[in-house]
């Protein structure tokens, strides 16, 4: 089957794909909507974000639904309130000629009547996130007694979330009779069991190996000494003018720490993090799917449900813990055939996540040097030069104009001209950029098992006469070396106090002063504030 009309599928669904511009199938719609059509079995199908999974469960759905019947039929289960909208609207532009189809879409966040009154029109088919369908259960205002149909999306993901209960909850409530069909990009421990407990008889397809990584996203890596993750990705995103993609960070503090640097340094961002509120969240996301915003700055719960095709890279400030999140992340770039990138920043001790992760997905990561300040700044004449070709001239009225000032400029070669216009274009940019990006190109990572000794105003202290300090917060509470200096210096009346070795942990940090200066040290500190966290001294 090489068109979708091959399927057999009625004729007002394959005009509106048509009109969509959807002619051949993706691998996992080959696979799924034929088993879908023509058998009632269950079916696990593993496929990657980005591959078409919402068709390949769509199609058929819409192809055998009874759309004279106003009770609820189709139950589809995903974990945000974006990927909820997503689906939703999906399912009405492929269903757009179909008479009486309703859709409607329910999720945390808004308002319970609205969603309330749109269930009471009798729609066919319910997207929800796992929490509001369930609680819209127990009102009884969702009722599954007629459902034929139970889609899991995403549900590595809502597991992952924390939504067991709620999923246990809404499928022990559902039709007996009802066919299950479960899609996720991994399947993890917990995916099987609820396979398991409330799938039989399951029919299982698979788009690639399990946890493979899509064929069109390339992987690279950049080796940096954990505290020059910053000017690394500083050199990274100015070698990169045209980026449009999300940078992941592990933390809620590294995320905001990140967005507030690369807003200071120029950059278009915003952070997404769990203390974002849903209305900020939705503003956000609007500006960057219109390319307003060219960075979003992101945890990985934050960023689940985005979805936006044209990512150009996907960027791991900070790796997961978690080696499956990788190929979550990474999957948001490469989409609809487009062509994508993955960096990373990894330390040395963290080199062997790599191998593990090329294991992983199948696929071989290519170690990158950073840029050079020659190669930024032909890449920034580069971006500016194709931007000048895509300028619309023609809205202009002033021919009589330009021919004068093409007279004014016949002095000037045409090769003098194109660089007087590059130098133009980057003065601005090297003279904003030129310190800190030599400074970061003749950085020397240090060798490993060593430590630099050259902070700002540090003097090596002898082991023999200094003591050891504990703070209470570390990594996870946004603690770095800059956040830790700034905290040093804001004591009141403070006298100048010698900092030996500094070592930031996830929840600690340690580090050593002169014996005689360690309780007016402890005593200065404690009490003080750092993101909203009281500091406490040992």
């Amino acid at each position: 089957m090489n068109k979708f009309k091959d399927f057999g599928l009625k004729p007002e669904i394959i005009k509106s794909l048509e009109d969509l511009g959807f002619t051949e199938p993706s691998a996992i719609q080959l696979q799924a909507i034929p088993k879908v059509l023509e058998s009632g079995k269950d079916l696990i199908a593993l496929a990657q974000t980005g591959t078409g999974k919402t068709a390949a469960f769509s199609l058929p759905i819409l192809e055998k639904i009874n759309l004279t019947d106003k009770n609820l039929q189709v139950l589809i289960l995903c974990p945000t309130r974006e990927l909820c909208l997503q689906i939703s609207e999906d399912i009405r532009k492929m269903g757009k000629y179909l008479a009486n189809l309703k859709v409607v879409s329910v999720y945390g966040g808004d308002s319970m009547e609205r969603q309330l009154r749109d269930l009471r029109q009798g729609p066919q088919v319910v997207v929800a996130t796992p929490g509001r369908g369930a609680d819209l259960i127990r009102r009884k205002a969702l009722k599954l007694a007629n459902l034929k149909y139970v889609v899991l999306d995403e549900a590595d993901e809502m597991l992952d979330m924390g939504f067991k209960e709620d999923l246990d909850a809404i499928l022990e409530t559902s039709s007996s009779d009802r066919q299950t069909l479960l899609f996720s990009a991994t399947m993890s421990q917990s995916v099987r069991k609820i396979a398991q407990k409330y799938m039989s008889g399951s029919q299982e397809i698979s788009v690639g190996e399990r946890n493979q990584g899509s064929l069109n996203v390339s992987h690279k890596y950049y080796v940096v000494d954990g505290r020059r993750r910053l000017p690394a990705l500083e050199l990274i995103l100015a070698s990169l003018p045209g980026i449009y993609g999300i940078v992941f960070c592990r933390t809620k503090y590294q995320v905001q720490d990140l967005n507030d640097s690369l807003k200071a340094l120029g950059y278009s961002s915003e952070a997404l993090h769990g203390d974002i509120s849903q209305t900020i969240r939705t503003k956000i996301m609007a500006r960057f799917k219109e390319k307003k915003i060219n960075l979003l700055i992101a945890t990985d719960v934050a960023a689940r449900g985005i979805d936006v095709d044209n990512l150009t890279h996907v960027i791991n400030y900070t790796l997961s813990d978690q080696d499956q999140a990788y190929t979550h992340r990474t999957g948001r770039t490469g989409r609809a055939q487009n062509k994508g990138t993955a960096i990373s920043l990894v330390s040395r001790s963290e080199a062997f996540k790599v191998r593990r992760l090329e294991k992983m997905i199948g696929q071989k990561f290519e170690l990158a040097k950073l840029p050079q300040i020659e190669e930024i700044y032909v890449k920034q004449v580069d971006d500016y030069v194709e931007k000048l070709k895509t300028l619309d001239i023609s809205k202009l009225k002033l021919d009589d104009y330009f021919q004068k000032l093409a007279g004014s400029l016949e002095s000037m070669s045409k090769e003098e001209l194109i660089k007087r216009v590059a130098i133009e274009k980057l003065t601005p940019f090297i003279e904003a950029s030129k310190k800190s990006l030599e400074k970061n190109l003749t950085f020397e990572p240090r060798e490993r098992g060593g430590r630099s000794d050259k902070r700002p105003g540090k003097r090596n202290i002898d082991i023999k006469d200094a003591k050891e300090l504990e703070l209470n917060l570390g990594k996870a509470e946004g603690m770095n070396i800059k956040k830790f200096f700034s905290l040093i210096n804001s004591s009141k009346g403070r006298r100048k106090v010698d900092i030996g070795k500094i070592r930031i942990l996830d929840h600690k940090t340690f580090f050593t002063v002169p014996k005689g200066e360690a309780n007016y040290v402890a005593k200065a500190l404690s009490g003080k504030k750092v993101t909203g966290k009281s500091v406490k001294v040992k």
